[in-house]
């Protein structure tokens, strides 16, 4: 019997992405960022889809089912009224050959559901549980009117309203939605501008863009949050019992974050030093507190609902929102579920996960037969791939290249020496979490290393943390009782007399956002880390993404060279080879990258030249 083949697709917004299923099982996975090099990239999804043919290595044709998914409007209508202004539209010629010719555009045949049903199908279907209740929770979803499934007989509304929130239980591979919270349509709001909406993931989103210049830094929220504390100034943002929100009009102004277009050309050391230096730091702070508080209990109130509606022992999430890991640790440990699992890609990357398992399993009337441990589903690059990018002129005679006998050893060596690592093995993670695919490295026990780091190679804001991969048979050694962490979505508080071990990895507030590491899952990785403890004594060490501020995650080996070049990262490590710099490469190192890139583009026309 052949293969059989679906395709999901999360479609012209941001994060646009593809997932290909071989009889259900997801055997590559691309968000469009990756290649393109253009972080949340949006648009038509030809390059993540022709990246997940090669790794197969199948055509279009070959591909049973196709599901998509846009949250801005029904991809069938967007498609029809874009064809109408073809010839008006700002296309390239291989986009313009995609959008009258290609099966990802226009085909009948596509399956197209609504934005919360991908989130929960990416959620419960690709769990390890066979029964509970799902949350999901994002800035803006589907209009109703594009809603898929069948609404609670009581949930009445207008067509353009846009979903916020969506629950459900399900069983086996049966759904049933039980309630939603919607984004009324506002006269005189934009409904383009979700911020605006009250929501709370827009609200959360809309502090994310008043303080640090972009609706997508949330991240940056929860971890400034921590220094921050409660003002009478700041009233509560977000109301906890019916989903209404309060605007931000308190906050003027004068105190928003200090990027402005005529500082685009900025480098990234002199915004950050400029956000640093603000006389409005506290203020900031303090407002991400708020914001940050508001959303745990919302998110509280909510789950314990969720829990009395369903009765429910399990819980799975998805969607934007519930990649906040400091609200995730406090569903876990107070509200009456048993067990809480929350899709590693939760945001909008995993919804072509969500729409390639709808498609096995409500379209193909398929078993579940798929559980996610690891989502490391990119491309894996072989030893011909690496030696490739390590040939490339003009950086060749400036790197000392070998290959390890023993890999972990040899890292966890120049780790424990205070070298800065770069770390690329297997595919690449989906989610927005390095996971050990795509990491860079460094020991915990250097008390300089946040700064560092920050400063130096990711060239971000001071205050950002860092999270610790532990072994996950080591966890309980280390942190407060909680709940393993394996995709880096929950946080734990570390164990007052271990912090002055690791300091690299202890937030402000004594807590740590870990990676429990496990042996089946992540090999490499584990390996690394126990070769670690050997060196040490210590069963962590320090994990971010493989990029600096502004950029994704590396995806080839090509683009792990460049951000190590481009960086004072010391180390690369691509599979066995491990890689460092001459040291006539430092004082080269302007001159190197500017002739890089004035070099014809000879690359796959799919995967162009990778930023810096």
């Amino acid at each position: 019997m052949s293969p059989r083949y679906v395709l999901g697709l999360n479609k012209y917004d941001h994060d646009v992405s593809a997932v290909l299923l071989r009889d259900g099982v997801p055997i590559v996975a691309i968000p469009k960022e990756r290649l393109t090099r253009r972080k949340n990239d949006g648009g038509i999804p030809d390059a993540a889809v022709g990246y997940c043919l090669r790794v197969a290595g199948i055509g279009i044709d070959d591909v049973d089912a196709i599901v998509q998914n846009s949250y801005a409007l029904h991809i069938p209508e967007m498609e029809h009224d874009l064809l109408s202004r073809l010839h008006s539209l700002h296309l390239s010629s291989d986009e313009r050959e995609v959008a009258l010719t290609s099966r990802l555009f226009r085909n009948p045949d596509a399956v197209t559901i609504s934005h919360h049903l991908a989130h929960a199908y990416a959620a419960f279907a690709a769990s390890p549980f066979d029964d509970g209740a799902i949350m999901v929770v994002d800035g803006v979803g589907s209009h109703r009117r594009d809603v898929t499934e069948t609404l609670p007989s009581d949930d009445h509304g207008h067509d353009a309203d846009r979903e916020a929130e969506s629950y459900y239980r399900f069983a086996g591979t049966e759904l049933e939605c039980v309630g939603k919270a919607w984004l009324p349509v506002t006269p005189g709001i934009l409904s383009e501008d979700f911020t605006k909406l009250p929501g709370l993931g827009a609200v959360y989103s809309r502090v994310s863009e008043y303080v640090f210049g972009h609706w997508n830094q949330c991240g940056e929220v929860m971890g400034l949050a921590a220094f921050g504390s409660e003002r009478p100034d700041v009233p509560p943002l977000m109301g906890v019992k019916d989903g209404r929100t309060w605007a931000l009009g308190a906050w003027p102004d004068a105190l928003r974050h200090p990027y402005v277009p005529s500082q685009e050309s900025l480098s990234r050391e002199e915004q950050r030093r400029r956000w640093e230096e603000s006389p409005h730091v506290q203020d900031w702070r303090d407002l991400c507190w708020r914001v940050q508080t508001d959303l745990e209990e919302a998110l509280l109130e909510r789950a314990r609902r969720l829990h009395e509606q369903t009765g429910a022992r399990r819980l799975v999430a998805a969607g934007g929102v519930m990649l906040n890991c400091v609200a995730n640790s406090r569903i876990w440990k107070e509200t009456p579920f048993d067990e809480v699992w929350v899709q590693p890609a939760a945001g909008d990357t995993g919804i072509a996960l969500g729409c390639a398992l709808y498609g096995e399993v409500a379209v193909r009337g398929a078993k579940r037969t798929y559980v996610m441990g690891t989502d490391g589903l990119g491309r894996r690059y072989d030893g011909g791939d690496i030696d490739a990018a390590l040939a490339l002129k003009p950086f060749a005679p400036f790197l000392k290249v070998h290959v390890a006998d023993d890999v972990a050893t040899e890292t966890a060596r120049e780790l424990a020496a205070g070298r800065v690592v770069g770390w690329f093995q297997g595919g690449a993670e989906l989610g927005p979490r390095a996971l050990g695919q795509r990491s860079i490295l460094c020991d915990p026990r250097d008390p300089s290393a946040k700064e560092r780091l920050n400063a130096t190679v990711k060239h971000r804001q001071a205050f950002r943390p860092f999270a610790p991969a532990i072994l996950a048979e080591k966890a309980d050694e280390w942190f407060e009782p909680g709940s393993l962490s394996t995709h880096m979505l929950f946080v734990r508080e570390v164990k007052a007399e271990r912090r002055d071990a690791i300091p690299a990895v202890v937030h402000v507030d004594g807590t740590a956002r870990l990676q429990t590491v496990e042996r089946d899952q992540r090999p490499a990785l584990h390996a690394l880390i126990e070769a670690f403890d050997r060196e040490t004594g210590v069963p962590i060490v320090v994990n971010t993404s493989f990029n600096v501020k502004g950029e994704p995650i590396v995806e080839t080996p090509l683009d792990a060279l460049l951000c190590f070049l481009g960086t004072d990262m010391d180390v690369l490590v691509l599979g066995d080879r491990i890689v460092t710099k001459r040291a006539t490469f430092r004082p080269m190192r302007r001159f190197l990258l500017r002739v890089w890139d004035r070099l014809p583009d000879n690359h796959d026309p799919a995967h162009p030249r990778p930023a810096r």
